[in-house]
């Protein structure tokens, strides 16, 4: 038993991967970074050419000053939305000169910029002019800016019943509702205060003219083979108005990969007008080619100007530290994503310069990364003609062991 744990211990010794170490004589390719401004932060926008020659996940890019690595931190421009968000008392509502009006109570958020009530209407078209004060039921200190609210339920065109207004801290809103809302009809108000950081998006690929096939709208789009696709694009003449359609890609297998609306309203009702539009459609990151399914239903088809499969953006930050040029090395699949104090505590300044890159080029350094595999992958046959040896040894033991409690003479 202790010859077969000794064994154990000793492939599973040999079996333990180590973390592969960078070098630069381990990367395929390099390309010039030339910065232009030495002083302050910048940044480097992954593009094609990268995608193309270094990992999936892009953990082998290093950036050095001759032979010292310098840390950076990778970093998605993705949309961010943070929102601090709490319900809100109605008081004082009811009818005065046919209008609704009612006051709102925020006392649960210091600061907000967003008002959303809940409506019991629909297919209605309405202005929200609201004032601002810091005591209830006192004339109104701060007129904010109005809103248009609006329910287009009839004509499936969608709706909004949320007031934007400027970053506030008033303690009380006062809402004024214009004709066709009920005092009943009010519900009940949520207060919020939501940020927003728009996404940075890269085009790849390109679309093909759409096809008119029955129903449907038929797009084809050619992507490069290891650029991930986060996002399609969709433009049309700005005349094409009030349309909403349902949008559905599939990947080169037929497979579903994403699905979403494109719609554009421009409405006016009573002399409100109320615009709105959406023409994009989201991926969870897809590769190669894809197919755009646009359902018209019944309806003639949209004029589109143009299609634009995107990538959400990838920026390399870091600190040049004075210096005007560095290397970016790239290709090494053996690699795992470094782990820098820079990416952990990563502030992004507002003022970084983007960084431009030379072309791609291999590196004359290139020797390859030398077969660091555990010794037990490297050498399995011996590994396995050791542990059937062992085993025979020990079924050999145990049978003499057997024996010889069987030879013994009963007492």
């Amino acid at each position: 038993m202790r010859l077969l744990i000794s064994l154990l211990l000793l492939f599973g010794a040999a079996g333990a991967a180590s973390r592969h170490e960078a070098a630069i004589p381990y990367f395929t390719n390099v390309r010039e970074v030339r910065i232009a401004e030495p002083g302050r932060q910048n940044f480097i926008i992954v593009d094609e050419e990268l995608w193309n020659h270094s990992r999936p996940d892009l953990a082998d890019l290093r950036l050095y000053d001759e032979q010292t690595p310098v840390q950076y931190a990778l970093s998605e421009q993705r949309a961010g939305v943070s929102s601090e968000e709490s319900s809100a008392r109605i008081l004082n509502l009811g009818m005065v000169a046919g209008h609704t009006e009612f006051d709102v109570d925020v006392e649960g958020i210091a600061e907000y910029d967003r008002v959303r009530l809940r409506l019991d209407a629909h297919d209605f078209v309405a202005t929200a002019s609201v004032s601002a004060s810091n005591a209830p039921g006192k004339t109104a200190e701060v007129q904010l800016p109005a809103s248009t609210l609006y329910d287009f339920s009839k004509e499936q065109l969608g709706s909004n019943s949320e007031i934007k207004l400027p970053t506030s801290s008033f303690r009380y809103l006062h809402i004024k509702l214009s004709r066709g809302i009920r005092p009943q009809q009010v519900r009940a108000a949520t207060i919020f205060n939501l940020r927003e950081q728009q996404a940075s998006w890269t085009k790849v690929g390109s679309c093909a003219g759409p096809q008119a096939s029955q129903h449907l709208t038929v797009i084809t789009c050619t992507l490069p083979s290891k650029v991930p696709l986060n996002r399609v694009e969709f433009r049309m003449p700005s005349e094409q108005v009030n349309f909403r359609r349902t949008v559905t890609i599939e990947d080169a297998a037929g497979s579903l990969v994403s699905s979403g609306e494109i719609s554009r309203v421009r409405v006016n009702r009573g002399g409100t007008l109320v615009t709105h539009e959406d023409l994009a459609v989201n991926l969870s990151g897809t590769y190669g080619q894809i197919t755009i399914n646009i359902d018209n239903a019944d309806n003639p088809p949209l004029t589109l100007s143009s299609v634009q499969p995107l990538t959400l953006e990838r920026r390399i930050y870091f600190d040049p530290a004075g210096k005007s040029g560095l290397r970016l090395y790239y290709g090494d699949p053996g690699l795992a994503a470094p782990i820098y104090d820079y990416a952990r505590f990563l502030h992004v300044d507002a003022s970084a310069a983007q960084t431009q890159l030379g072309p791609g080029m291999h590196n004359d350094e290139y020797t390859g990364r030398p077969d660091e595999r555990p010794w037990s992958e490297r050498h399995g046959a011996v590994l396995w003609s050791a542990m059937i040896a062992a085993v025979l040894i020990l079924s050999v033991l145990a049978l003499r062991g057997l024996k010889a409690g069987t030879g013994q003479p009963r007492k």
